[in-house]
């Protein structure tokens, strides 16, 4: 699959003003809804209000993704978490569900860590899983919300997840960001696709079948944090 090349206005400069512009201006008309939510899963679920963790950004380089915190910290015995459908809350579910728990995510966009649409950023204990085309998602900056969210989120496969990420880096433009965002808020108000096959998320990535020779290396993806799964 061949890449856009990278001229163009909107990728080399209007996607980032649309982020600055959308982020800053969604974190004013939502800043009543952040504070509700911060106050909910302060007295629901606990301290801290905000949840942390590395995630691979722009070619692979770490960046400290935020959102709201959707599980307890509960343990085994052994010091274990336990699995994250035992620790997923009703409020955590809500949240979730109405994509709240993403909302902090804004400040993200807005620093240039993440943009409003793109890839999803998953973990960094996956980067050495992925093939090499896999890879390729990681040539845009993550989204809070994509292509593949908008075609059956959590529904959908790994395989079909990534080959939707790969679409979205190979035909980018102005008006599918616009299109990916109202898909998006129409995908929330109907709640589709929250959760994969039953289960409280999505299961653990383990990389592909044809994966073989084609696995991208620890030394290729670049080193990063790693973090436990939200």
């Amino acid at each position: 699959m061949e890449l856009l090349p990278e001229g163009g206005f909107y990728r080399r400069r209007g996607k980032r003003l649309l982020d600055v512009v959308g982020s800053a201006v969604a974190l004013l008309l939502f800043a009543p809804v952040l504070l509700l939510t911060a106050l909910v899963v302060k007295f629901a679920i606990g301290s801290p209000v905000l949840f942390r963790q590395w995630r691979p950004g722009y070619q692979g380089q770490p960046f400290q993704l935020v959102k709201f915190r959707t599980m307890t910290q509960a343990r085994d015995a052994t010091g274990e978490l336990l699995p994250d459908a035992q620790r997923l809350t009703r409020v955590g579910r809500f949240l979730r569900a109405a994509s709240l728990d993403e909302l902090p995510e804004l400040w993200n966009v807005l620093r240039g860590d993440m943009s409003l649409v793109g890839p999803r950023p998953l973990l960094m204990e996956y980067l050495p899983l992925y093939t090499r085309e896999q890879m390729r998602r990681h040539e845009v900056l993550p989204g809070i919300t994509g292509w593949a969210q908008v075609n059956g989120r959590n529904a959908l496969e790994w395989e079909e997840k990534f080959a939707l990420d790969l679409w979205y880096v190979q035909h980018q433009s102005f008006l599918l960001d616009i299109r990916i965002v109202i898909l998006t808020l129409v995908r929330v108000c109907a709640r589709d696709g929250i959760s994969h096959g039953g289960e409280a998320t999505m299961p653990w990535f383990t990389g592909s079948q044809n994966q073989c020779d084609e696995a991208s290396s620890p030394v290729e993806v670049g080193f990063g944090k790693g973090g436990a799964r939200s």
